[in-house]
């Protein structure tokens, strides 16, 4: 039995190394990697010479298809069992069965041989017509006629108290027996794929916002059908809004299904065979047919939907920080009124009040100066506004208050930004955020979030799940399970390429960390709460339940700037540090000296043999090169290179906008069919996927994505319908043509 496991695992990493196009030894490395606990950025960063330098995306492929691999492989088993225990399993059967590659597939075999509800065809056995119906199968009979055949098969005590009964349940049988059909099942696929459509028509519930209008009386082939039509489609089918349902030629498919079944149009009961044939057809077949292929439309629709969010989160948390700032964040309501607080450069919160300039108080003079009290006591440099309700008149009050306020001091460095706020409501009412803020309200954590999610989106985010941050489509209607461990794989990929500061990290940001669970992050800040501050990696082991495997698998990602040893605040592991001072040692820097000795290292490397210093250090090739450029780029932040959000001073409304003005806007989310702009109104522009390049563009995501600061053109405005179209600036200028 181990043997066959063995060979069973073996098989598995081949056919994945075959999938993938990749070395089977890189496979099996990364296999057993996985097995033994490893995580993916570990093996990504730390790892490289026994993968082979896959990066994560790569990584994650393989851990899937390993689990797919693994659930068929388990399935067959579960399969084989079953046919043998029933006695009918042959070598040919059994050959079959191992040599499925898809579950669906191996469902189609197993059909047969499956234990059934009562049908039918099963009432018909029964009744003993199963000889019968041997007989309309097999085609061979051409003399008499299927009447005084089925007579002999009359028993009133059994339930067939007529010819006619007769025959009709052996034409049950019959259809039963074309439904289980693989290879028929495969070519009507294969027809339903390449021919069949989706129609919808209206159904029988309201819809008062006239959402799904565009699908009232709406007619695609499958093959063409867009994801987001398939997830809009369902939910209205969902709803009631919307009938849905698969149409294919149907003569077409019956005459291939007659050429399939009816072989020898001489049979005494090929006009029998013809009818079981319709009647599987329109019973079983196509019933079938039409759920598994609206299931597969589902998936692929699902599948692009997470990919979508995935891409959108990414970019969403790997904004670049505004650190170092002192910032006002307000979250707007109407009747509760705004909510303030201002947090200092590394997030501690200072203070907090209410203001109230939105209906129905409307006190907006009295908001400004509280503003300005709250500006002055701080020293205030960035205000953030979250962009729910209320925003537009708050964000007027804002842009009044800087306006004043520059009229005091025209160099003054006072700006503001809106904030996408999505999730905020769910933090504040967490037992994280209780946690954090035990004496404040509820309704005053939100805007504690909404101003520390601009200093460190990253850090900020992580406290709250991931499909609440509302940067996708669809998003409640898609597999949760499935969009829950892609977002976590995105979560957990960014945490761990920006790195985390060891004694200023969240549990939450820290639970992120390769290696550690929720629990030992919650260890970790009950330690740093304490006994202070982390003086360098190896104190990790005094956190109770960290051993040596998660401190391996963790260590590399800890930044501490507070260490004494410099290596601690890089991503060079712990591992590699002897290799590392050996390196300074053969370029003549000391250990005290390499932070001070940043702008000497690329100097120092330029003519270095990395394969031959590797060799000579001990370590691989990859490694020396991580060791490189760390120390060339000790504490850096990834982020730091990409463009700041935009800050504004002033405001416009729809009335200010007109066709052809030029505006600069940031990227809130990017879907299939282009892109929401925040350009500084109320309501973001959309720049439909049209318009975004003179060039046909396929995927928005090879233009935008969330956060980039584009340049825009003002297509339409519709100030009623509160609709604005944009188009990218410089589309259709001589220069893109």
């Amino acid at each position: 039995m181990q043997n066959n496991k063995k060979m069973s695992s073996d098989g598995i990493i081949s056919q994945i190394a075959k999938e993938l196009s990749l070395p089977a030894g890189h496979v099996s490395a990364v296999t057993s990697m996985l097995e033994e606990g490893a995580t993916i950025p570990f093996m990504a960063r730390y790892r490289q010479e026994r993968t082979g330098g896959l990066d994560e995306e790569i990584l994650r492929e393989i851990r899937d298809r390993l689990e797919y691999l693994r659930l068929l492989a388990e399935r067959k088993e579960t399969v084989l069992a079953s046919i043998r225990e029933q006695g009918k399993l042959t070598e040919e059967l059994e050959e079959q069965v191992r040599s499925c590659s898809l579950l669906k597939d191996l469902e189609d075999i197993y059909l047969p041989y499956k234990q059934k509800r009562k049908t039918r065809a099963s009432i018909a056995r029964e009744k003993g017509l199963e000889p019968l119906a041997d007989q309309m199968w097999e085609e061979d009979v051409v003399n008499g006629s299927p009447e005084s055949i089925a007579a002999t098969f009359i028993n009133a005590e059994a339930g067939v108290p007529d010819v006619e009964d007769a025959l009709q349940g052996a034409r049950d049988i019959c259809a039963e027996w074309i439904n289980e059909e693989v290879d028929l099942r495969n070519a009507l696929r294969k027809q339903i794929q390449r021919h069949g459509a989706l129609r919808t028509s209206r159904g029988s519930e309201p819809d008062e916002r006239e959402t799904f209008r565009e699908y009232y009386d709406f007619n695609c082939k499958i093959s063409y059908l867009k994801p987001h039509q398939i997830l809009a489609i369902n939910r209205g089918e969902r709803e009631g809004i919307l009938g849905a349902k698969l149409e294919i030629l149907e003569d077409k498919a019956l005459e291939r299904m007659e050429r399939f079944i009816i072989t020898n149009r001489k049979s005494i009961f090929s006009s029998h065979l013809s009818l079981a044939l319709r009647d599987s057809f329109k019973r079983l077949l196509f019933p079938a047919l039409e759920r598994e292929a609206r299931k597969e439309l589902t998936e692929k629709a699902e599948e692009h939907a997470i990919h979508t969010f995935a891409e959108n989160l990414r970019n969403l948390l790997l904004q670049p920080p505004l650190s170092a700032r002192t910032v006002m964040g307000i979250d707007p309501g109407y009747r509760t009124g705004c909510k303030v607080a201002v947090v200092d450069g590394t997030g501690k919160y200072l203070e907090g009040t209410t203001i109230y300039p939105t209906p129905p108080l409307k006190k907006v003079r009295e908001s400004i100066q509280t503003m300005d009290r709250l500006i002055d006591a701080h020293g205030v440099t960035l205000i953030a506004i979250g962009n729910g309700t209320g925003s537009r008149e708050t964000e007027l009050a804002v842009a009044a208050l800087i306006s004043e306020r520059q009229t005091r001091n025209r160099d003054e460095d006072l700006h503001y930004l809106i904030v996408n706020e999505a999730g905020a409501s769910v933090y504040s009412a967490s037992p994280l955020a209780k946690q954090e803020f035990p004496d404040l309200e509820a309704a005053m954590r939100g805007n504690i979030s909404i101003a520390r999610r601009v200093q460190d989106p990253l850090a900020e985010l992580v406290k709250i799940d991931p499909k609440s941050i509302g940067v996708g489509l669809y998003q409640h209607d898609v597999n949760q399970a499935n969009l829950s461990r892609k977002l976590d794989d995105v979560v957990e990929s960014c945490v761990n390429n920006v790195g985390v500061n060891l004694n200023s990290a969240s549990s939450s940001l820290l639970a992120y960390v390769s290696g550690l669970s929720r629990t030992i992050a919650e260890k970790i800040v009950s330690y740093r709460n304490k006994n202070g501050i982390f003086r360098g990696r190896q104190e990790l082991f005094k956190v109770s339940g960290l051993g040596a495997f998660r401190f391996q698998q963790a260590a590399g990602f800890l930044r501490i700037p507070e260490s004494s040893n410099p290596l601690d605040n890089t991503a060079i592991h712990p591992e590699s540090y002897d290799a590392t001072l050996k390196l300074c040692d053969s370029i003549g820097v000391q250990p005290g000296e390499i932070p001070d000795s940043v702008a000497l290292f690329p100097i120092k490397f330029r003519n270095l043999k990395t394969d031959e210093t590797a060799r000579k250090l001990g370590v691989g090739t990859p490694t020396l090169e991580l060791i490189m450029e760390q120390l060339q780029k000790p504490g850096r932040d990834p982020r730091e290179s990409l463009p700041k959000p935009l800050l504004r001073q002033e405001i416009l409304s729809m009335s200010d906008l007109r066709e052809g003005l030029e505006l600069e806007g940031t990227v809130r989310n990017v879907v299939d069919f282009g892109a929401f702009v925040d350009i500084g109104v109320k309501q973001d522009g959309l720049l439909h996927i049209s318009k975004m390049s003179s060039k046909r563009v396929t995927n928005p995501h090879d233009v935008v994505s969330v956060g980039d600061i584009i340049k825009v053109r003002i297509a339409s405005v519709d100030e009623q319908r509160g609709r604005i179209s944009l188009e990218m600036a410089g589309m259709n200028s001589p220069e893109a043509l």
